[in-house]
């Protein structure tokens, strides 16, 4: 079974992308910042990470970064509802820095689903 971590601040966003994503067939870990998804992808290593961008902690263009020079071959899904820029602003920075795919809040999960589904398969 496929191993998918979601990384988001807001406990109901990590809720309802685990949820779809379980009912998808993915196994699903979730942190609340990346300094603790960090910590999760290197105990029990996923196929591929979603991460917010604004969080306290550790953000996620840092996670990314780290990600990308540790599991270089990680799949990565960067999502952002903004923050003091506007949201296309981060997430053309985590595409730059080695996000596979980006997606602004709010979005569908049958979009998250699909994304997924293109990065890693069932």
């Amino acid at each position: 079974m496929k191993r998918i971590l979601v990384i988001d601040d807001d406990w109901q966003m990590r809720e309802m992308m685990h949820q779809a994503l379980e009912r998808a067939g993915y196994e699903v870990a979730e942190a609340a910042n990346g300094k603790i998804g960090l910590n999760i992808q290197r105990e029990n290593p996923v196929n591929l990470v979603i991460t917010d961008l604004i969080m306290p902690e550790k953000e996620g263009i840092e996670t990314i970064r780290e990600l990308r020079q540790d599991f270089p071959d990680m799949k990565i899904i960067a999502i952002s509802g903004g923050g003091r820029a506007s949201a296309e602003g981060y997430l053309s920075v985590a595409k730059t820095i080695g996000a596979h795919r980006t997606l602004s809040k709010p979005f569908d999960l049958k979009k998250i689903l699909d994304l997924v589904e293109e990065l890693i398969g069932q």
